[in-house]
């Protein structure tokens, strides 16, 4: 599983199994905080849809947090100030890349959290569809 699919797993239905997972690794490894979780500013990209091009819409606050465990390092980058959620990510970052045993146990959890957020992004759709207008049932 690639870094962003894991990470939006983790942000937008997965925080307490992120928790869990970081605690996992945790007691069976040495974490290495290399930057404390710390507050900062990211400019976000847009897209104009006229000419394509990119343009700069705004700032967003984000919480960002560095690890290493062993030899392999780890980033943790979340919107808001979440900084918990900001190591813990950082923490399964840094498990991936260093290719821990742990990780093999962890598929079947991101399978539970994608079938989650795909039943959660239906649920949104199926809202928003009750409220659209059928322009071709009315009369006029």
């Amino acid at each position: 599983m690639k870094r962003a699919e894991r990470t939006k797993l983790l942000i937008e239905v997965g925080r307490e199994e992120a928790l869990k997972m970081a605690k996992e690794i945790c007691t069976q490894h040495e974490v290495i905080e290399i930057q404390a979780p710390r507050e900062g500013l990211v400019m976000i990209k847009m897209r104009e849809s006229a000419q394509q091009s990119l343009f700069y819409i705004g700032e967003t606050l984000v919480t960002e947090t560095k690890v290493k465990i062993g030899e392999a390092f780890g980033l943790g980058l979340v919107r808001e100030y979440e900084p918990e959620l900001s190591k813990a990510l950082a923490i399964i970052d840094a498990a991936y890349n260093g290719q821990l045993p742990e990780v093999a146990s962890w598929e079947e959890t991101f399978t539970k959290l994608s079938q989650r957020l795909q039943q959660e992004q239906h649920e949104v759709k199926r809202s928003i569809e009750r409220t659209k207008v059928q322009f071709d049932t009315m009369s006029i």
